[in-house]
């Protein structure tokens, strides 16, 4: 699906190294299609925000190339940020100015008119309406992070980097902020987000990007990670407790739990075979019974561990 979409943000060998010689980056390649949208997974210090910090004109890249809707990030900045809403981790806003005045001065230092019907539609969709005249040093840290993201909308932009935009915030309104960023897709702005929520990326993302160690290690559809990379385990629960695997079921690779009352089988959901029928009957032939049988398919969250965890 996602290739014959429109790319709007194409990242070419974009690497950052810092004068200490610390390597942020190495050569990064990304195209991101209009209206995706793609998270961003990775541990703390791994790349992420330098990654969005280039791409949004706040931090020089060292090698590479980054466009946007046509509009090279270096030579061509005015047009390429304009396009841009970014809504940064920490909390930064004029804390005596009222929500109706930081965001309709954000539309302003974009060059953008005033359109006080732009700016009401922004904070009904965020549920800020009723705040508009609230100062914002008034507000909870979760209408605050709204506040942000309002001020990232104000100059209407084609693309928006979320970074960590649930962090610290309970779970009613992370639910109410992916309501938020689903409408936002639905009305063709293509997101970016980084996430230390796995469940976050699960739940929203078109596309899984995961960096680790400044190097983005894999770039997939999430359906298709999870095809290719998750593993499904069959549980036996035995009759008769097991001391150990006899020999004979050697080449299954089973694992004894439970204190032995349960076999455990790991198989490739992109193999041709499970193997799982043969399993049985070598089970049968070598004497062993069981009782009940169930699967488990890994989640994002352990694709993503296992992928981390890798020698780099």
């Amino acid at each position: 699906m996602l290739p014959l979409m429109q790319t709007i943000l194409s990242v070419s060998n974009l690497s950052k190294t810092y004068a200490s010689g610390f390597k942020a980056l190495k050569s990064i390649n990304l195209d991101i299609a209009k209206g995706e949208i793609l998270a961003l997974l990775g541990p703390n210090g791994a790349g992420k925000t330098t990654l969005i910090s280039i791409v949004c004109g706040i931090v020089n890249p060292s090698e590479g190339k980054v466009v946007v809707a046509g509009h090279d990030i270096l030579t061509d900045f005015r047009a390429a940020r304009t396009l841009i809403g970014l809504v940064p981790q920490e909390l930064t806003t004029d804390a005596f100015e009222t929500v109706w005045a930081t965001v309709s001065f954000s539309r302003g230092l974009f060059g953008k008119p005033a359109n006080p019907d732009y700016v009401a539609k922004v904070l009904k969709d965020l549920t800020l309406w009723d705040k508009k005249d609230s100062k914002i040093r008034t507000l909870s840290g979760g209408m605050k992070r709204r506040v942000l993201i309002a001020k990232a909308l104000a100059h209407e932009p084609q693309i928006l980097f979320l970074d960590e935009p649930t962090a610290g915030v309970d779970v009613e309104l992370r639910k109410d902020m992916w309501r938020i960023v689903r409408l936002l897709r639905d009305s063709g702005v293509t997101i970016i987000l980084t996430t230390h929520y796995i469940d976050e990326a699960e739940e929203m993302a078109d596309r899984i990007g995961i960096i680790n160690h400044g190097e983005l290690i894999l770039v997939e559809e999430k359906a298709e990670l999870m095809r290719k990379l998750g593993k499904k385990q069959l549980t036996l629960e035995l009759h008769d407790r097991l001391d150990a695997v006899p020999v004979s079921l050697g080449q299954y690779g089973l694992e004894r739990s439970n204190d032995g009352a349960e076999l455990v089988y790991t198989y490739d959901t992109k193999g041709e075979r499970t193997g799982i029928t043969s399993l049985l009957k070598d089970l049968g032939d070598a004497g062993i019974r069981f009782k009940d049988l169930h699967t488990k398919q890994s989640s994002l969250e352990e694709i993503f561990v296992s992928l981390v965890r890798r020698p780099q």
